[in-house]
């Protein structure tokens, strides 16, 4: 079910990452980052991004993401690279030139696939965050929330609502729940920020629970 958002706040990205890499968190080693291959209007995107990868460098956690080396996700798997941090790029052959494949990886995987490709990027995230991006990024977002809510996994979801940028698909998520095409029987986890300095703290947090609860099935294949 949805987390309620912290109050908005005004802290810019350089100081976002204040108080956010205190310690490594013991259970998450790497996360999936699920972000545009463009960097969008607002320059704060990218903003946010290359504060979260310094985030995710500092906190000796790996980054998994598509690969790329534009847009947001170049800034975010940069930020990781150039602070000592692990970036493990997965993508597809057909994307390596249009999406330009990040050189900085310290490991490039290239698929067959985007079937192969998600599957892969499943397997090897412990915990998954929605930074602001396009179709790509909302079907991949989408497909864990799927999956998570079909019992198949387990690993925290978490959107990071930079500026608002996410608002229409809460509004739309909140809408499916109340006309009961969301059930409790058939809930929804995943949890909203909108703060950077926010994000480890609430993917720890969700994977505290789910560490305490029964184990759950974990999807094998796509």
């Amino acid at each position: 079910m949805r987390a309620d958002p912290p109050e908005k706040s005004d802290t810019t990205p350089t100081s976002a990452i204040d108080g956010a890499q205190s310690r490594i968190m013991s259970t998450i080693r790497s996360i999936c980052v699920y972000c545009g291959s463009s960097p969008g209007t607002n320059p704060e995107f990218a903003e946010i991004a290359r504060a979260f990868g310094q985030i995710l460098a500092e906190n000796g956690i790996t980054l998994v993401y598509g690969g790329g080396a534009r847009g947001l996700m170049g800034a975010l798997a940069r930020a990781v690279h150039d602070n000592g941090g692990s970036v493990v790029g997965i993508i597809p052959d057909f994307l390596k030139s249009r999406e330009r494949m990040f050189a900085g990886a310290h490991e490039i995987v290239v698929t067959r696939d985007m079937h192969e490709r998600k599957r892969l990027m499943f397997e090897r995230a412990d915990a998954f965050v929605a930074l602001p991006g396009g179709v790509g990024t909302l079907e991949e977002l989408v497909e864990q929330l799927t999956w998570s809510q079909l019992g198949r996994h387990s690993k925290p979801i978490l959107i990071a609502n930079i500026n608002g940028f996410w608002d229409p698909l809460l509004e739309l998520l909140d809408h499916m729940k109340r006309s009961g095409f969301i059930s409790s029987e058939l809930a929804i986890d995943y949890k909203v920020v909108d703060r950077v300095q926010d994000i480890l703290p609430a993917i720890e947090a969700a994977a505290a629970v789910a560490e305490a609860a029964p184990a759950s099935a974990v999807i094998e294949r796509m």
